[in-house]
């Protein structure tokens, strides 16, 4: 039975501010297309409010049966939608996978709708889109107009977290490689039962033309840098390098998270997360009183924050500076650090010579001499050299 009635209202509050906040950014121009993101647990508790924000996307309305159910959406008529209906290229996460194949066979049905719908393009990107890409690549329109995503059954994960929180990367067109490579497989509503389809190719080309990023935060307790989840689903850097104009996306983050929902950019939520968590000493002593367990927890925070300046380029370079002054340039909290737990005082100091060399931190030499220094210093610590 989701999306609800009321998951659908707060979505077309969320969905009204985001393409709001994405015409003040870009001339009054409407965005093409929008890269989302689809979460299980998420979804389950808002009873489906982001689900509900790609059917408003896209200008469909779900239909309820009489108990209630949903099996079956509708078009929302132009003149009622008031703006053109705006394309969507959906990553459903392995647990929305595994819970939601009926609503992921909902919204694959939704998109077709619309790019099947006899409307001028220039008010359905939708259609215009999966036109351009069914000529391109000799498919039928409805095959080209595949746009929900997802792992091979299955499967979890993009492994771009894994391979930051690792430092196992070479370089971003790596991440990105892995990003397409393993979220590559549609859902097709007309082959029910098939499973997770190979889509490389229409997955990249559908890319190609989005215009905006955009995820869901509903949690006050799980922020972006929380967790590695949030930058292991973030597709801006690859859009950008897949667009033939080599524009960057815009990317938002909506906060839903009390009743009046903020639409705020990727670099605006990133410098608030910063604030909050990692620099806010109320919550790094907190995290210290937990002794061992807390350091490791600075230490996870500052690796995600690298893992979305590898995946968005959004995190500013004061961001670093400032927990380079916090953890490192403080004598007295360094110490701390390393004493109540080397190995991922280690991994912290390693992060950071990290983030300079892969040019995500511009800092002065003396500041990499430390950390250098201490670097070879925790080293002999662990190892027990005197």
């Amino acid at each position: 039975a989701i999306p609800t009635a009321a998951a659908c209202k707060s979505a077309k509050v969320v969905v009204d501010r985001l393409l709001e906040r994405q015409r003040q950014e870009n001339d009054g121009q409407w965005p093409e297309s929008i890269a989302l993101v689809l979460w299980g647990t998420d979804n389950i508790k808002t009873y489906g409010e982001s689900l509900a924000q790609v059917m408003e996307i896209v200008g469909v309305r779900p239909k309820p049966d009489a108990l209630g159910r949903v099996n079956k959406v509708e078009l929302i008529p132009l003149e009622e939608l008031g703006r053109p209906r705006i394309d969507v290229v959906v990553n459903c996460s392995g647990v929305f996978r595994d819970l939601f194949i009926n609503q992921m066979n909902l919204l694959d049905r939704a998109v077709k709708l619309a790019a099947e719908a006899d409307e001028p393009v220039e008010m359905n990107f939708v259609r215009k889109h999966a036109i351009e890409q069914a000529e391109e690549m000799g498919v039928s329109v409805r095959q080209a107009a595949t746009r929900i995503f997802s792992n091979s059954s299955g499967s979890y994960s993009s492994n771009v977290n894994l391979a930051v929180e690792n430092s196992s990367w070479n370089d971003e067109a790596q991440l990105q490689d892995m990003y397409l490579s393993r979220k590559s497989f549609a859902f097709n509503s007309d082959a029910p039962g098939a499973g997770m389809e190979e889509s490389k190719a229409i997955f990249e080309s559908s890319l190609k033309t989005v215009d905006a990023t955009f995820q869901n935060l509903d949690s006050s307790e799980i922020s972006l840098t929380d967790v590695s989840h949030y930058f292991d689903s973030d597709p801006t850097k690859l859009v950008q390098g897949l667009r033939k104009d080599g524009k960057k996306p815009s990317s938002y983050i909506a906060d839903t998270t009390t009743a009046n929902a903020q639409v705020r950019s990727l670099g605006e939520t990133m410098r608030l997360d910063s604030r909050t968590k990692l620099l806010n000493p109320k919550w790094y002593e907190g995290m210290l009183n937990s002794g061992y367990e807390g350091v490791r927890e600075i230490q996870k925070r500052l690796t995600n924050t690298m893992g979305w300046s590898a995946t968005s380029g959004t995190v500013d370079n004061w961001v670093y500076e400032e927990a380079n002054d916090t953890f490192i340039n403080d004598p007295e909290m360094c110490q701390r650090l390393m004493d109540t737990n080397p190995n991922s005082f280690r991994k912290l100091v390693a992060t950071f010579l990290e983030a300079n060399g892969r040019g995500y931190w511009d800092t002065s030499e003396e500041n990499l001499d430390r950390l250098r220094q201490l670097y070879t210093d925790v080293e002999d610590k662990i190892e027990g050299v005197e």
